[in-house]
């Protein structure tokens, strides 16, 4: 179940690699740095373990974007929020961007569209052996196969990049990061917006010992989170733990959920929607 999305995994670390160098990572720590008004952020100190899965939200303009930048660049107080992103307590190498092989951080963006004219395998085989991955064959088939179970229109080895849909590509990358992607930190910028199936897609990220952050409006996925970072006037405010209570709430808000994607298939599939009112007042 879900449970396992609000469990640290932290003994069983991750491996990332920088210039022939092995790091072993347990947790990421965010700095606070300064607000959009030049004030101390308020939330001085954030540490994430891995395998936890932690959402972000805000409104527009709140600097959910910046946060996720600054991991991404492994800010060293020089971008404009001032943050400082460390290590396992420590500050990353200095080369760390350079690594060839392996990346810290896998950033999935809203657009996802691909540009190569080749097949789906192809590009697995090719990002595999850029990976140096024992046993491409399988791991490759492994990426199809979780591609799969979160996209609602299957992906075959045999079909082009480019004519993959959005929700397809997504589901690919999902799969891909997890499978392929040494990255022990994956950054998601609204998955409400990737057609996939997010519980499914937040699931192998946390069982796959990853250290997620995600942006998203959805209170679904805003409750998926082992916990929620709430940010405002580009600034964290707020570290929010999932409660009891919370947890009840995102079961409606799934069963809601599911309500409205069995609703949504019907379409799909041309069928018409009666409501139990109506079939009554047939009768």
């Amino acid at each position: 179940g879900l449970r396992v999305l609000t469990t640290a995994i932290a003994e069983s670390g991750v491996r990332a690699k920088a210039r022939g160098m092995d790091i072993r990572m347990k947790e990421l720590t965010i700095l606070g740095g300064y607000d959009k008004n030049g004030l101390p952020e308020p939330v001085a100190a954030l540490t994430v373990k891995v395998g936890e899965v932690y959402s972000i939200v805000g409104f527009t303009g709140s600097g959910k974007s910046q946060l996720i930048k600054d991991v991404e660049q492994m800010a060293q107080k020089d971008t404009v929020s001032k943050r400082q992103i460390l290590i396992d307590g420590e500050i990353p190498m200095a080369n760390w961007e350079q690594a060839t092989d392996r990346k810290l951080v896998a950033h999935l963006s809203q657009n996802m569209n691909f540009v190569l004219d080749m097949k789906v395998e192809d590009f697995l085989h090719l990002h595999a052996g850029c990976r140096k991955v024992e046993q491409p064959e399988k791991k490759v088939r492994e990426v199809i196969a979780c591609t799969n179970d979160l996209a609602g229109e299957p992906v075959k080895a045999s079909d082009l990049l480019v004519n993959l849909s959005g929700g397809q590509s997504r589901a690919l990358m999902i799969a891909d990061v997890t499978v392929i992607s040494d990255s022990p930190v994956i950054l998601i910028d609204e998955l409400e917006n990737a057609g996939i199936d997010r519980r499914a897609a937040l699931q192998v990220l946390a069982e796959h010992q990853k250290i997620a952050f995600m942006v998203t409006h959805d209170p679904l996925l805003a409750l998926m989170g082992a916990r929620r970072i709430i940010m405002a006037q580009g600034a964290m405010q707020q570290i929010i733990d999932l409660s009891e209570q919370e947890i009840e709430t995102r079961v409606i808000l799934e069963e809601m959920n599911n309500q409205i994607f069995a609703i949504q298939d019907k379409i799909r599939r041309g069928e018409r929607l009666y409501t139990a009112k109506y079939e009554r007042r047939k009768l």
